[in-house]
């Protein structure tokens, strides 16, 4: 954790509020978010399944991210009340809307890999 008022903190904040792209990073930015969201758009899915879906990820930073995303308004948490417990995770409408989103940017991301794999082998 940072301290409140560090100079790259408030510059982190100030950024965040004057820039919508930041902001948006700010949600989905790091390197299993968009993973998540993307396993989420075809409707709700279970904990475990959602877990096994991401090959790489560590429970804890799994549970981690969706409670962050949680937090933010990107998904909700849907816990049934029975032995076992089951647990499933659902985008809000907030979510959903990320999809035009979020294609373009893996659009972009192939497109821009497939370019610089090119250039390196030459």
């Amino acid at each position: 954790m940072r301290k409140e008022s560090s100079t790259n903190n408030i510059n982190e904040k100030r950024l965040r509020e004057m820039c919508g792209t930041s902001y948006a990073l700010s949600i989905i930015g790091g390197r299993w978010k968009p993973t998540i969201i993307c396993r989420l758009m075809d409707g709700k899915v279970r904990y475990s399944d959602l877990r096994d879906s991401i090959t790489g990820i560590s429970e804890r930073m799994l549970v981690q991210q969706l409670r962050e995303l949680e937090k933010d308004g990107i998904l909700i948490r849907i816990v049934y009340p029975q032995v076992p417990p089951k647990v499933e995770y659902e985008l809000t409408e907030d979510g959903l809307c990320m999809q035009p989103m979020l294609s373009k940017m893996s659009e972009w991301g192939n497109n821009h890999k497939a370019k610089y794999q090119k250039e390196e082998l030459v």
